[in-house]
C-alpha cells in the first residue's frame, strides 16, 4: 500500500457539454450519488436534476444544496419503475448518470429493480432532442476470471460471466443484463452511452464497513476470506470523478471503462488498518484453498438435495471474489484524463474514522 501524498487531477479534455446544460443524476441521495453531484458542482455544472426516491432521507443532499446556493439543483422525486416518472426526469436533459443501484437477493428482484429500471430511463431519452450521453454505472462484478491464470490482470478486455445464475450472484446477474440492455438501445436506437465499472467503493457513509470481498460474517463470526490478495477498491471521491468524465469527455461513445484506485491495498492489508483505525474485532483467517474446497462441497450438496439448500457457496463465486487477481485502470487514465486525487492511506484514515464515530454513536 502506498504511502504517497495526493496529486491533483490531470487536465481535463473539452467536455461535450455545456456549463448551462441540464443533466440528470439517478440514486443522488445514495451513497455514491451526492458525490457525482457535488464533482459535477466542482466542475461548474449548475444545472443538476436529482431523482431519488420518495422514501429517501435527503440530509446529505440537502446540505449540499445549502453549500451551492447559486446552483439550479432540482430534487425530484420519482420511482424508476415508473415509465412516466422515467420519463419526465429525463425530459430535457443533456446527460444521464445513472447512479441508482439496488442490493436485491434474488434474481427476479434484481432483475426488476436493476434492469426494468434502466430501460424506463432508457426510453425515456430515446430520441430525444439534444441529448448527449447515457451514463450507466455498471460493477465489476460482472466479470469472471475462469479463464485467467491466477495474478493475471483483469481488464475492459477480459470475459464477463457467462453463468451468473450457476454462480448464484443476483448482482452479477442484474449488472450483466443492465450494460447488455444498455449496448442494445445504442445499437438500435441510437442512444449514445459509455458504461463504467466500479470495483468495490468505500468511504464514508458506504453500507460496509468491510466489503464482501475481504471477508464474510455469515456464520455469526467475520471470516477473512481475501487474504493477501490485491483488492479493486475505489474511493468513492475518486469513482465519482470517473464517473462525471464519463459523461463529459468527447469520443468515447461506446466504450467500458474499470475503475478502481492505483495504490491498491490486499484485502489482509484493508482489515488490519480498518481494525487499528475504526475498532477491533475478532476475524478468522480461511486460506483460499481451504474456502474453495468448502465451496465444492457445498455446490455438491445443494445440487444433490434438489436445491433444498441454496447454492450460497459455489466455486465460480469463490474465485470470482477471492482468487486473487490483479487489476488495471490504464483505460480510464489515458482516455477519461482521470487520476485518483485520495490516495488509499488517506481514503483509509477517512472510512475508518466515520465508522468509528458511527460506532460510538451507537454505543
Amino acid at each position: 500500500m502506498s504511502l504517497n501524498a495526493q496529486t491533483p487531477a490531470p487536465a481535463t479534455p473539452p467536455f461535450i457539454a455545456a456549463k448551462t446544460d441540464l443533466l440528470l443524476v439517478t440514486g443522488a441521495a445514495g451513497f455514491l450519488g451526492p458525490k457525482v453531484v457535488e464533482t459535477l458542482l466542482a466542475h461548474g455544472f449548475q444545472k443538476i436534476r436529482c431523482l431519488v426516491r420518495p422514501s429517501s432521507k435527503l440530509n446529505h443532499l440537502s446540505s449540499i444544496c445549502a453549500n451551492n446556493p447559486g446552483a439550479q439543483i432540482e430534487i425530484v422525486q420519482g420511482n424508476l419503475l415508473s415509465k412516466e416518472d422515467c420519463r419526465k426526469a429525463a425530459e430535457g436533459v443533456s446527460i444521464l448518470y445513472h447512479v441508482a443501484a439496488a442490493s436485491e437477493k434474488s434474481f427476479a428482484g434484481t432483475y426488476l429493480s436493476t434492469v426494468v429500471t434502466t430501460r424506463n430511463l432508457l426510453e425515456g431519452v430515446a430520441g430525444q432532442p439534444g441529448f448527449k450521453r447515457f451514463v450507466n454505472v455498471g460493477s465489476l462484478a460482472v466479470y469472471s476470471n475462469s479463464t485467467l491464470r491466477r495474478g493475471q490482470a483483469l481488464d475492459e478486455n477480459c470475459p464477463v460471466e457467462s453463468d451468473p445464475v450457476g454462480r448464484n450472484d443476483p448482482y452479477c446477474f442484474g449488472k450483466l443484463r443492465q450494460d447488455e440492455l444498455v449496448s442494445l438501445y445504442g445499437r438500435t436506437r441510437g442512444v449514445p452511452y459509455v458504461i463504467v465499472r466500479p470495483g468495490p467503493i468505500y468511504g464514508p457513509r458506504s453500507r460496509a464497513a468491510v466489503h464482501g470481498r475481504v471477508g464474510i460474517d455469515t456464520f455469526g463470526f467475520f471470516l477473512h476470506l481475501g487474504g493477501g490478495n490485491q483488492v479493486a477498491f475505489t474511493y468513492v471521491d475518486n469513482c465519482a470523478d470517473a464517473i462525471v468524465r464519463a459523461g463529459l469527455v468527447p469520443g468515447i461513445e461506446g466504450e467500458v471503462f474499470n475503475i478502481m484506485d492505483d495504490d491498491l491495498p490486499s484485502s489482509r492489508e484493508f482489515l488490519a488498518e480498518f481494525k487499528r483505525q475504526a475498532y477491533p474485532f475478532r476475524s478468522f483467517w480461511v486460506p483460499y484453498p481451504v474456502f474453495l474446497a468448502f465451496s465444492v462441497l457445498w455446490e455438491k450438496y445443494s445440487a444433490r438435495s434438489a436445491g433444498q439448500l441454496p447454492p450460497a457457496f459455489n466455486r465460480r463465486l469463490c474465485a470470482a471474489y477471492y482468487r486473487g487477481d490483479h487489476y488495471s485502470n490504464e483505460k480510464a487514465k489515458r482516455l477519461l484524463g482521470w487520476k485518483p486525487g485520495i490516495d488509499t492511506v488517506e481514503g483509509l484514515r477517512r472510512h475508518c474514522e466515520y465508522f468509528k464515530q458511527q460506532r460510538k454513536t451507537l454505543s
